[in-house]
């Protein structure tokens, strides 16, 4: 027999080998071979060429995998994903490349990563997805601008160039900004987030509920999931938005719309909610299934430059915050107003489709899902029996979201849900057995080895030490036990907005004056945001009121009551409240005793877990506090090279990249000729 005869083999015995671009499966009869000191488990092939030289064989099947390229584009975060065969390959932003926080543009850095990552060229895509309908989008901007002209001219000249220029033509700029020559599919922005939300969780069924600023015309929908399908079931529409909304006063009080939201939300449990009232009877008619209308003539953004307008600013005593200027109880009371009434909208809709759909579990996608008090909310109101939230829930997400509807409901393959962790910890930490999803921990960016570090340090002269494991993991417990502050660079690049571990600053949760060190000295930011906590998953419920895995950091959950400190009698207001500690972990205790939780069970990240066996082995905490590796402002760092900029820019006192430990003191001179902190101010 010769290669010719190659596909006419059949084994019993199964492996895979790849060769040309396609993936090979074959099967080995026993009978037919003496495998001498090669063990069934180690059998491999390198060609299929090579499985036939090595005897008679009966069958061969070719299986060729489908990838598909997911972007979303041109309105904040952009990013890239691959999906082959419904296994996601890669996923990263736009930003964590350009080093431009947010970035919009054309992903095409992102692009390329993925690319790269699957192994394969653009001309070898089988098929590209966009996360929204551009046309669509541009309909609903054409009939705003007309609807509220001539008031709306200014915003209309100000968006056409890019419209006309490239977003409405985007097939055209997706073929020649990647190469690719096949059709693209444009599902609706909301199945983009459906489809994130739904696909990648551990549920067979489930109902989903995505809540963004806008999409094309919906602004927030929900349906049920059900193996490889999203049916709809409602949606609201523009300019009825809860996100926008959320942005309106985000605006207001000073800061960044589609970038300071989290700062409203970490700065609400300074305030009371005085306006939650008057948000309530003036600025929209909320209904108890949880849907609403808003009285458009408080806000400014259907015609405007601005998000808010006139009457919204008599109607709360003054104009908004001028960005940078002095934050005042009124701007805490007016994010705590507004939380308020988010939580509210939620919990109604929440109820409402459970009611409807009688599903048990629920998805949640959109940059409104990033609001983790009002996840943790629902979750403990108990609507629902679990919940799953998108790591990467705003638009970024939007192009893994694009890639997985056209795998599942577009080509129509069958969906299989992972089976439940083995690797976790004692199933007595949740009511409900810990499941795996299909996020891979969402470590799905850009990796270094620690050869290419070595090389890397070498070629720029930074003075550091390759440790096996064992003594890298005791130095740098010795470190943060010390009271230093410690980057932690290891693995795959997280996906989303959070730092889970692989690109994370390190630091002491019981080091009182941790909270205050990070901010003003290492992230350069406002100090009243509060930090994250990552903790060991099977010592969740005694550090936290949760009993289950929260493994991306999207719930925020109480302190557990017997960890707290009596407050003092005198009354505090404000920033002042910062000044007392309220647990034996003050640095990841917000003023209200909660704490936005991630636990590590060390499936996707088994050296994180092992870092925080080894602290508890010391100090018997096993939890540290957690914050995304950069400065205000600054997208969170890829590489080696920007994470050891980080380090020396700021005064963190060690480095870990793999298995190399960079210590401050032993560092050459840092020569930086570069203006960062207004580079990356936000």
């Amino acid at each position: 027999m010769g290669p010719e005869d190659f596909f006419s083999v059949t084994w019993p015995f199964q492996n895979e080998a790849k060769y040309s671009g396609f993936t090979w499966r074959f099967t080995l009869s026993w009978k037919a071979w003496k495998f001498n000191d090669l063990g069934r488990e180690s059998w491999s092939f390198r060609t299929p060429f090579d499985a036939w030289s090595v005897g008679r064989c009966e069958s061969a099947t070719l299986h060729v995998p489908t990838h598909i390229l997911g972007i979303s584009a041109y309105y904040h975060d952009s990013a890239a994903c691959i999906v082959r065969d419904g296994e996601i390959v890669a996923a990263a932003q736009e930003e964590r490349f350009s080093r431009i926080k947010h970035d919009h543009r054309f992903p095409h850095h992102a692009v390329e990563y993925c690319l790269r990552e699957a192994g394969i060229t653009a001309d070898e895509l089988d098929h590209v997805a966009f996360y929204d309908k551009p046309w669509l989008k541009f309909e609903r901007l054409l009939e705003t601008y007309v609807a509220f002209a001539p008031s709306g001219l200014p915003s209309f000249i100000k968006a056409m160039p890019l419209w006309l220029k490239e977003k409405l033509w985007m097939e055209d700029a997706i073929k020649r900004d990647t190469g690719y020559e096949g059709d693209v599919l444009f599902p609706e922005h909301h199945q983009s987030h459906a489809a994130s939300a739904f696909f990648p969780s551990p549920y067979q069924r489930a109902a989903v509920l995505t809540l963004d600023g806008v999409g094309e015309w919906a602004t927030t929908s929900w349906g049920i999931g059900n193996g490889n399908t999203i049916e709809p079931r409602g949606e609201i529409r523009f300019p009825h938005s809860i996100g926008l909304l959320y942005s309106a006063f985000t605006y207001y009080t000073g800061f960044r719309v589609n970038s300071g939201e989290y700062k409203v939300m970490g700065l609400a449990p300074y305030g009371e909610p005085k306006y939650k009232d008057l948000i309530l009877n003036e600025l929209m008619d909320l209904r108890e299934d949880g849907s609403f209308r808003m009285d458009m003539r408080y806000f400014n953004y259907c015609q405007g430059l601005t998000m808010t307008s006139n009457r919204f600013h008599k109607l709360f005593g003054g104009p908004p915050r001028k960005p940078e200027s002095r934050l005042t109880q009124r701007e805490m009371d007016l994010a705590r107003s507004v939380q308020d009434v988010v939580e509210e909208v939620v919990l109604r809709m929440a109820r409402h489709i459970r009611r409807e759909s009688g599903e048990r579990y629920l998805c949640l996608a959109g940059g409104v899902a990033l609001n983790c008090v009002a996840n943790g909310k629902m979750l403990r109101e108990g609507i629902f029996d679990d919940i799953w939230i998108q790591p990467a829930a705003g638009d970024a997400g939007g192009s893994l979201g694009a890639a997985l509807f056209a795998w599942y409901q577009v080509l129509g393959n069958e969906r299989s849900v992972p089976s439940a962790s083995s690797s976790s910890a004692d199933p007595s930490v949740s009511t409900a057995p810990p499941l795996r999803d299909g996020q891979q921990g969402s470590y799905l960016g850009p990796e270094w080895t620690n050869e290419e570090t070595q090389a890397w340090a070498d070629e720029q002269g930074a003075t550091g030490i390759m440790l096996d494991d064992d003594l890298l993991l005791d130095r740098t417990v010795e470190l943060l036990d010390a009271g230093n502050v410690v980057g932690w660079f290891q693995g795959r690049m997280e996906f989303g907005p959070r730092a889970l571990g692989g690109r994370t600053i390190l630091g002491d949760a019981r080091n009182t004056e941790m909270q205050t060190t990070l901010n003003l000295k290492i992230k350069f930011r406002e100090s009243f945001r509060p930090f994250a906590p990552a903790c060991r998953v099977e010592d969740v419920s005694e550090l936290f009121e949760l009993d289950r895995p929260s493994p991306y950091m999207l719930l925020v959950a109480p302190v557990s009551e017997h960890r707290r400190l009596p407050m003092p009698d005198e009354d505090l207001f404000g920033i002042e409240k910062l000044k007392v500690p309220r647990s034996d972990v003050p640095a990841i205790t917000h003023v209200d005793y909660s704490a936005r939780v991630q636990t590590i069970d060390g499936e996707y990240n088994p050296r994180f877990k092992a870092l925080l066996d080894r602290f508890k082995e010391k100090t018997d905490y096993g939890v540290l506090v957690n914050t995304s590796f950069n400065v205000r402002g600054e997208p969170i760092v890829c590489s080696p090279e920007e994470a050891y900029t980080c380090f020396m820019r700021t005064e963190m006192d060690a480095l870990v990249i793999g298995n190399m430990l960079f210590l401050k003191e032993d560092q050459p001179t840092f020569n930086d000729s570069v203006d960062w902190k207004s580079e990356f101010s936000d």
